[in-house]
């Protein structure tokens, strides 16, 4: 039999990493392989080859003898991951600050306006896609290609849990308050303010979401 094309196997894991982001296959739930070969109109052998990739990054359990279940986050795992990720950042943050050019500077004044008009007009799926590009932005400018590649696996993690941090009460405006706060530290070239308040910045997303948990868990308890 020919070797499958490593394109074929890695656009069937684009699309069924896509269907786990979107909620089409939800936390827990069983990957049919018959159904699925049908449903995208392939074979077993790329199929398996990118359930192999989706086990690796995380998204997905292999149970032996059963098959692949879509992974669930635990409390255990976001309390885990979350001082990780709040270190490898905050890394980010500091080499960002020392590459930023004034044309890095100006360009993330943009995001940061974006933000603030986002955040004073409480549009939160807004908020959070310019949330998601500043991040993105320091990473990028941080030119740290293991940096990137393991923030980007634990982020793959993360967006598993479907996370809402900002419907925490007031979380929004601190959320913005520590944001500005980062980037007045890289405006300022102080690397070390900037890698502690991204990492501060991070670890208060957790205890947002603690909040969010347990609020959900008092209106269901009687």
């Amino acid at each position: 039999m020919r070797p499958v094309p490593n394109s074929l196997h890695d656009e069937v894991a684009s699309r069924l990493r896509e269907q786990i982001f979107g909620g089409a296959l939800p936390p827990g739930s069983f990957l049919d392989e018959a159904a699925l070969c049908e449903r995208l109109e392939i074979s077993r052998t790329p199929l398996r080859e990118a359930l192999k990739v989706l086990v690796a990054e995380g998204l997905l359990r292999h149970e032996p003898r059963r098959g692949c279940f879509v992974a669930e986050v635990t409390e255990r795992d976001l309390d885990e991951i979350f001082p990780v990720i709040a270190l490898l950042e905050g890394r980010a943050a500091h080499e960002a600050t020392q590459k930023a050019s004034s044309a890095d500077v100006a360009a993330l004044e943009t995001l940061h306006q974006r933000l603030q008009q986002c955040a004073s007009e409480g549009r939160i799926p807004d908020y959070y896609a310019a949330n998601h590009a500043i991040h993105e932005a320091f990473i990028t400018l941080a030119d740290n290609r293991w940096l990137a590649q393991v923030i980007g696996d634990l982020r793959k993690i993360l967006r598993l849990a479907r996370l809402q941090q900002l419907h925490a009460p007031g979380r929004l405006q601190q959320s913005l308050a520590e944001h500005l706060a980062v980037f007045a530290a890289l405006k300022a070239g102080d690397s070390a303010a900037a890698e502690d308040a991204m990492r501060t910045h991070l670890l208060r997303q957790r205890d947002a979401l603690r909040d969010v948990a347990r609020n959900q868990q008092s209106r269901l308890t009687p």
